[in-house]
């Protein structure tokens, strides 16, 4: 089977050569440059220039000269061979054969996410090394894999946050062909496999963008980054909404993944009738029927409004948000912590967690301490538990650390366990962060590459270390925070596979392995069944009981955070998971709990 996405942007190979477009409504004059010859394009109205090339063959270097200038690379290039600044490659996407043309996904409920860095998940950092590891992630019972970020960045080293291409996948990791092998290996696999998508941003080097198409952004509009991007105007707007709805389209068609994890929506500005993340997950849903096509958000604001279900709960627009509010629960309990956005948690916790558990969001509206008291969120009890994917840990809450500890390296390990199996067997969709499956000792670290522009690593060695010189450990000395410029602190994140065959590792593991097991064979069944609801009780301040109702039958969720022995009545229920003491009298010592199923009430 080949596969290939039609659009209007870019190098499309065609039965009489190559058909090159670009949208540069405020260049003078454009010419295309392939193979080191040089064709002027005629404009074809509404900033587009299109012209066709005979003879030209995949593999051939292209790029466009800018008013008798600047040569800039395509930006719906499909791979930059020589990284951001150098000529696109014109790809052909049907030379790649693949052998899923059964697959078309899997339900949602089944769905247990992997998150992971391709650069720092294996020691090689590529697309083949991680596929080796795709039967491990299925022996263990993961049933998906979400990629960080792949659009094309400057250097060989990042997050991927700072793309500028959002349709090359980055040559660092492996070419075009390589990346559908992996997804066409894990979906031989019943993996699926997500990708985190960012159209919020450019990145800071390498976006040419403003050099003959400044109208792509907007001065109405400022974000974190700068000028935001003109999703709304006048002019630009639908060639700006159809070059990202575009790029989603491509991913899910040509490259085949099953989902997309959109990056911080909140800061996606547009005032249009019709938000962007709204036609963009409508436009999806009406293009590819018949297929599990699973879109989460990212959204700091907790809009409910975009995860809303029809008749048959099916979602109407996006599949679910991350859970970054239980995520703060669980934290907040683990560590103490409660600084940043932790102080909005860290007053009542289990209240917070267990609102969270039952309801999705812990503020829906209420003020938020850490906006200085400005409302959040909007109310969501209404909403599955499926809407919202749950975390302990993510590239974010590592990361973002000064020293990138794992939550593992903060917490007591017979708390973790406690938590581990509160996120596993809870109805959300549970998601781990790579290496948390054996508690991984490498850290996770902030890190980039913008050779040779020393300023910008300068600019951004500065930053980070302003970035934490508020917090107590480092304000006398920000010397120990990582060079995020340096090759080493890439070096230190990757992962140590061997780790999960000695202790402590591989007993984390095996626990990791345990719960997915009981989460497929008694909590996936149920949440394939009609929600019909949750209920809370507080046996006592330090302690929660949750049961979330539906058609199939209950679980529940009974887990003591106090010093005392809390006492629970199963109710009938059956036992699936404790950490504590079961038998014809349950009993929580601190820091325990115990999840049961029921008959359907």
């Amino acid at each position: 089977m080949r596969r290939t996405h039609d659009m209007n942007f870019g190098a499309a190979i065609a039965a009489d050569g190559v058909r090159f477009a670009l949208w540069a409504p405020t260049a003078k004059d454009v010419a295309l440059v392939v193979d080191g010859a040089e064709h002027p394009i005629p404009e074809a109205g509404e900033g587009w220039r299109r012209t066709t090339v005979p003879d030209v063959r995949p593999g051939a270097r292209y790029g466009f000269r800018i008013d008798g200038d600047l040569v800039v690379p395509d930006p719906a290039s499909r791979f930059q061979p020589d990284d951001v600044s150098g000529l696109s490659e014109v790809i052909d996407p049907k030379a790649f054969d693949w052998s899923d043309g059964e697959w078309t996904g899997r339900p949602w409920e089944e769905a247990v996410l992997y998150e992971l860095h391709v650069g720092t998940a294996t020691p090689e950092g590529t697309y083949a090394a991680l596929e080796a590891k795709l039967e491990d992630l299925t022996h263990l019972g993961v049933t998906a894999i979400e990629l960080l970020p792949l659009a094309d960045f400057k250097g060989t080293r990042n997050w991927g946050y700072d793309g500028v291409l959002p349709y090359a996948p980055d040559a660092a990791y492996g070419r075009p062909d390589e990346l559908k092998h992996l997804i066409d290996t894990a979906h031989s696999l019943g993996l699926m496999v997500f990708l985190d998508a960012v159209y919020n941003h450019f990145g800071p080097a390498g976006n040419y963008l403003h050099a003959y198409a400044k109208t792509f952004f907007t001065e109405r509009h400022q974000t974190p980054w700068g000028a935001g991007i003109n999703f709304d105007g006048e002019t630009s707007g639908k060639v700006v909404r159809d070059y990202f709805i575009e790029n989603a389209l491509y991913w899910l068609e040509e490259y085949h993944f099953d989902g997309l994890r959109f990056d911080a929506v909140h800061a996606i500005l547009d005032d249009s009738p019709k938000h962007f993340i709204g036609e963009l997950a409508e436009t999806i849903r009406t293009r590819l029927p018949g297929r599990h096509i699973h879109l989460v958000l990212e959204n700091e604001a907790n809009q409910a409004r975009w995860l809303e279900r029809d008749d048959q709960a099916q979602p109407l627009q996006h599949t679910a948000q991350w859970a970054d509010d239980l995520h703060h629960c669980w934290h907040v309990l683990l560590t103490g912590e409660d600084a940043g956005y932790y102080v909005s948690f860290a007053d009542k916790p289990v209240d917070h967690l267990a609102r969270c558990l039952a309801e999705g969001f812990a503020y829906q509206g209420e003020p938020f301490p850490s906006l200085d008291n400005h409302p959040r969120g909007e109310p969501s009890a209404h909403l599955p538990p499926s809407a919202f994917v749950t975390f302990l840990q993510n590239h974010d809450q590592v990361g973002n650390r000064a020293l990138g500890e794992r939550l593992s390296a903060l917490s007591d390990p017979d708390k973790l366990s406690l938590a581990r199996a509160g996120l596993l067997l809870a109805p959300q969709i549970p998601m781990l962060w790579m290496g948390e499956e054996w508690s991984a000792t490498a850290p996770f670290l902030f890190f980039v590459d913008f050779a040779p522009d020393e300023e910008l690593n300068k600019a951004v060695r500065e930053g980070r270390r302003r970035e934490f010189k508020s917090f107590a450990a480092f304000a006398d000395d920000t010397s120990v925070i990582p060079d995020p410029t340096a090759e080493q602190t890439f070096v230190d994140s990757k992962l140590d596979w061997a780790e999960p065959e000695r202790q402590p590792h591989r007993g984390v593991w095996a626990d990791t392995r345990n719960l997915l097991q009981i989460r497929h064979q008694s909590v996936v069944p149920l949440t394939k069944t009609r929600y019909l609801g949750a209920d809370v009780t507080r046996p006592s301040p330090d302690s929660l009981d949750v049961t979330w109702r539906y058609a199939g039958g209950t679980l529940r969720f009974v887990a003591n955070f106090g010093e005392d022995p809390l006492a629970v009545d199963s109710h009938g229920g059956q036992v699936i998971w404790s950490n504590g003491h079961t038998g014809s009298e349950i009993e929580l010592p601190t820091w325990t709990g115990i999840v049961l199923t029921g008959a359907a009430r």
